[in-house]
């Protein structure tokens, strides 16, 4: 069995909190980039280069986290996540709009021990943002003051080239973009060193499912949901492994009969095909979240239907010790508080 503690974090301006999440993180991190030949990659200069030309927004934020976290320049390279190794996460994720409003509900699919386990509520540059950690300033999933959500998948194919690694990105969206069209002007130019599938939702509720990869212009489509594959699956064995395509068809029939309410989907995100406890494989679901646009309220549950919502006014939850196993994921303790709505207020 592997278990995670989940920690929720909040902080306006690069602190404390900011320092707990690169203390956490980039041990791992640093060992990943290390040994997968990240430091022959481009150098600080050519990544600095990169995000003033593709994310100009984002360098006087570079600066501000590199030096309250007391890095060097290999904590600045990894941080603009400008061609990185190769990175794969396999999840599952769909937004729509039922009689409560927009949704966006995501299983993140990986190996727990890879996982930073982390929900962090940010300030930065004015701008509320909270979200799922990865990659220490990157998000795997989130959603800003202007209530726009956005969601990654891995895109499933081999095809890898200069650009930007997706948990960058959609830090990137959410802080600089006020809903799915900013987004998508965003994305149409933006460089990306693997595939990805973008899936966005803003108030309006306007949905986007964008294909993103290194070696062919960008797709948009008004498609709710995304898997591991794009146009079809390219990469036959990791299309097998993880059941994309099942996964993919399960979304499709049951958005052909209905819209289902958020307890039905719920249910349906923690169950298979949908859900998988395959962790010892590296793709088992690690969490499951879930985001309300119109009203700012996001949550986070595991298998075992233990969900916890935080209200963003208030002080964060208290840390949540979830045990994963051949059978699924489940909370050890009770998280002490009720689902909470996440009011997040817009700047």
């Amino acid at each position: 069995m592997t278990s995670l503690s989940f920690r929720f974090l909040d902080e306006d301006a690069p602190g404390a909190a900011w320092r707990e999440i690169v203390g956490h993180g980039w041990p791992g991190w640093r060992e990943w980039f290390t040994t997968r030949n990240g430091e022959d990659g481009p150098n600080a200069k050519a990544c600095r280069r990169a995000i003033r030309r593709h994310l100009p927004g984002f360098e006087r934020l570079l600066d501000d986290l590199v030096e309250k976290a007391g890095g060097d320049e290999l904590l600045e390279r990894f941080l603009t996540f400008w061609t990185p190794p190769r990175y794969l996460v396999n999840c599952t994720q769909l937004a729509l709009s039922d009689a409560e409003g927009p949704l966006l509900i995501r299983n993140y699919d990986l190996d727990p021990g890879l996982n930073e386990s982390t929900m962090f509520r940010s300030c930065w540059l004015g701008r509320q943002v909270v979200g799922m950690v990865e990659a220490l300033a990157g998000l795997s999933d989130g959603m800003n003051a202007h209530g726009l959500a956005a969601s990654l998948t891995f895109g499933g194919r081999v095809a890898g080239g200069r650009g930007f690694g997706i948990p960058l990105v959609i830090r990137y969206l959410l802080q600089f973009c006020r809903d799915t069209q900013d987004a998508l002007s965003v994305l149409r130019d933006l460089p990306i060193h693997m595939s990805y599938n973008v899936t966005l939702i803003d108030p309006g509720g306007e949905v986007a499912t964008v294909m993103l990869s290194p070696d062919r212009p960008p797709i948009v489509s008004r498609q709710a949901w995304a898997t591991n594959h794009q146009l079809g699956v390219e990469w036959p064995h990791h299309g097998r492994m993880t059941r994309t395509l099942e996964r993919a068809e399960t979304l499709d029939h049951l958005l052909a009969r209905k819209v289902p309410d958020e307890g039905e989907l719920k249910k349906l995100f923690l169950s298979a095909p949908l859900f998988s406890p395959r962790y010892s494989r590296g793709f088992g679901t690690v969490f499951t979240t879930l985001y309300r646009p119109a009203d700012r309220r996001v949550e986070i549950g595991w298998s075992d239907g233990t969900f916890v919502g935080w209200d963003l006014a208030a002080p964060p939850p208290a840390p949540v010790h979830v045990i994963y196993s051949a059978n699924g994921s489940r909370v050890r303790a009770a998280p002490g508080a009720a689902p909470a709505s996440a009011n997040l207020s817009a700047s």
